[in-house]
């Protein structure tokens, strides 16, 4: 009776027991962003501060430099994600006249997704920087006179540096989130436009797309998301001034003054607060689809 019980026992603790780390780890994650929040509210019972004040937050809007790393980071996101946009459509649409398998296609496309950030933003510095391969390249072809000559987008207040690494992931991510539905929908579909004496180019734009929006929508915003709240490429590539939001508040997190913490805290909120909303664009769009699929059936 003895080891029944015992193996009884055991089954009944082992589901909490392998559960115990993820427990562990949610609450390490939750007690960190509720601690975060707070300081940027200039919470600090460390150090004797319980007092809730929005100074911080309003210190924050009022800063130029701020409002200059909004900015710039709003420009790096919103263009990373419109041009990744624009390529993983158009990577999409070529992957669906490929006659390799799928899976094949898949693939390839999860190569690039899976290379690390900064090892991208090493290569692009190895080519483009102002001692790079390319600028060499040119000046050995005497297309320039000097390799300090060739315009570096390593560093530049332009942002194509950062702009181009998440390019080289963002655009497959794109692809590799709705190349099967696009491959799908043009089996069906465009096959049935096609007969009806449509061409494939304007079957692509007035079916195939059409049908695919929510899926772009959706993946536009997790690249916009991304791309506003990276911070080792910006740190990595960006230009010294205006820093992106996300450097700003690292950079304010380490000054050596601790109560400008709550600064860097009330910045962090800041840009969690713009990340909701684009989250919550994302459920709503994912709410449309849900009632639109609802109505066709």
């Amino acid at each position: 009776m003895k080891p029944l019980k015992a193996r009884r026992i055991r089954q009944r603790i082992t589901p909490y027991l392998l559960v115990t780390p993820t427990i562990i780890l949610v609450g390490v994650f939750v007690y960190g962003v509720v601690n975060g929040v707070l300081q940027g509210f200039g919470i600090m019972p460390f150090l004797g501060r319980t007092e809730l004040t929005l100074d911080y937050y309003i210190e924050a809007l009022n800063r130029n430099d701020f409002l200059a790393s909004l900015n710039y980071s709003l420009y790096l996101s919103l263009t990373s994600a419109v041009l990744a946009l624009i390529g993983g459509i158009a990577l999409s649409a070529a992957l669906t006249r490929v006659r390799a398998s799928r899976t094949i296609q898949l693939f390839n496309i999860q190569i690039p997704l899976m290379t690390a950030h900064t090892i991208v933003a090493l290569f692009l510095v190895s080519l483009f920087s102002g001692s790079g391969l390319f600028p060499r390249l040119l000046y050995w072809l005497g297309m320039i006179d000097d390799v300090g000559a060739f315009p570096s987008i390593i560093g530049g207040a332009s942002g194509w540096g950062i702009i181009l690494v998440y390019l080289w992931k963002e655009i497959p991510f794109i692809a590799f989130y709705t190349a099967t539905i696009m491959m799908h929908v043009s089996s069906r579909y465009g096959e049935a436009a096609n007969t009806l004496g449509a061409s494939s180019l304007r079957s692509f734009f007035s079916v195939t797309l059409p049908l695919c929006r929510g899926a772009l929508t959706k993946a536009s915003l997790i690249v916009f998301a991304f791309a506003f709240g990276s911070y080792e490429i910006p740190f990595l590539l960006g230009p010294t001034l205006p820093k992106a939001l996300p450097v700003l508040a690292y950079l304010e997190f380490q000054n050596p003054d601790i109560l400008n913490r709550s600064y860097a805290m009330a910045i962090n909120g800041i840009m969690a607060l713009i990340c909701c909303i684009a989250a919550l664009a994302y459920f709503l769009v994912l709410q449309r689809e849900r009632k639109e699929r609802k109505s066709d059936d």
